[in-house]
C-alpha cells in the first residue's frame, strides 16, 4: 500500500476480537452468498483474525487468508488458520482458487483497481468472488460526529479519504474492468447496535484516522466518549454493499 492508504487501517488484534465481533457475526449472510464447497479452494480477501475463515474450513473447504495487518495476520495463525501477510493489490496468485471471499476490507483498500485485477487473475476460469464492504453513506453520521470533536479540540481531520464506500455503480465499474461478468451488487441498510458502545468503536475502528489527526492515546477515550454523547445512540449507521461476481469461463 501507499503510505496513505496504508495508515487508514491499523489494529490492535485484540481489542478488534472485543469490540468488532459483530463484523464476522454479520457477515454470515455473505458467505452464505458465496455458499463455499467441500473441496473447494478459497482465498479470503482480508481475513482479518480469521473467524469468517474458520467457517469456510469448516464446509469442508481449503482456505487461504491474506491480509495487510500483521497483528491479525498473527491472531489468524494462532487460531490456526493458514495466513499470509499480503495486501490485496499485491497478490501475485494465478489461476489458482475456486472461489475468492472478502467480507469488510474492500472499503479499506484504496488501490481498487489493481485489487480487483489482483483478484481476477487469482481466480479459475468461471471462479466466483462474493462478499460484503462498506458502501455508499456508510457510517456518515458516525465519521461526521468524529470530525465535528477534533475540529472542536483543535485537530486537522485528514483530507485524504480512509475508506472507499463505493455505490452499486462505482464498484461494478472497478471489477467489471478488472474483466469480472455476471455482477450483482446492492446496498444494504443495516443500523448496527454497538455492544460495546460509540466511545470504543472510535478507538477500535478510526484508530489509523486518529494516527492521521495526530490524537494522542491519552486523549482518545475521551473523544470516543465526546463522539457518543454527539450521537446518542449505540447504533452504528451501516450501509453495507453486497456483491456476487464471476471471471468468465
Amino acid at each position: 500500500m501507499s503510505q496513505h492508504a496504508a495508515s487508514t487501517s491499523k489494529w490492535d488484534a485484540a481489542d478488534y476480537a472485543r469490540v468488532g465481533a459483530f463484523v464476522a457475526q454479520l457477515g454470515g449472510a455473505a458467505l452464505d452468498l458465496l455458499d463455499p464447497k467441500p473441496g473447494e479452494r478459497i482465498l479470503d480477501v482480508g481475513c482479518g483474525e480469521g473467524t469468517l475463515t474458520k467457517k469456510i474450513v469448516e464446509r469442508g473447504a481449503t482456505v487461504l487468508g491474506i491480509d495487510n495487518s500483521p497483528e491479525m495476520i498473527a491472531a489468524a495463525r494462532s487460531a490456526g488458520i493458514d495466513a499470509l501477510l499480503l495486501p490485496a493489490e499485491n497478490m501475485t496468485f494465478s489461476s489458482e482458487f475456486d472461489t475468492a471471499f472478502s467480507n469488510a476490507t474492500l472499503h479499506w483498500v484504496l488501490e481498487k483497481e489493481q485489487a480487483a485485477r489482483a483478484i481476477f487473475r487469482a481466480l479459475k476460469p468461471s471462479g466466483r468472488f462474493a462478499g460484503e464492504m462498506g458502501g455508499e453513506g456508510n457510517l456518515k453520521k458516525l465519521r461526521e460526529a468524529l470530525d465535528e470533536e477534533l475540529i472542536i479540540r483543535g485537530y486537522v481531520p485528514p483530507v485524504e479519504a480512509s475508506n472507499w464506500y463505493a455505490s452499486p455503480h462505482e464498484f461494478a465499474a472497478v471489477y467489471e474492468a478488472a474483466g469480472f461478468r455476471e455482477l450483482d451488487a446492492r446496498l444494504i441498510e443495516r443500523p448496527t447496535p454497538i455492544e460495546h458502545g460509540v466511545a470504543a468503536w472510535v478507538t477500535t475502528f478510526r484508530k489509523g484516522w486518529l494516527d492521521r489527526a495526530q490524537v494522542p492515546e491519552g486523549e482518545r477515550a475521551e473523544i470516543g466518549a465526546a463522539v457518543a454523547d454527539r450521537v446518542g445512540s449505540n447504533v452504528a449507521d451501516y450501509v453495507r454493499l453486497r456483491f456476487i461476481m464471476r471471471k468468465p469461463a
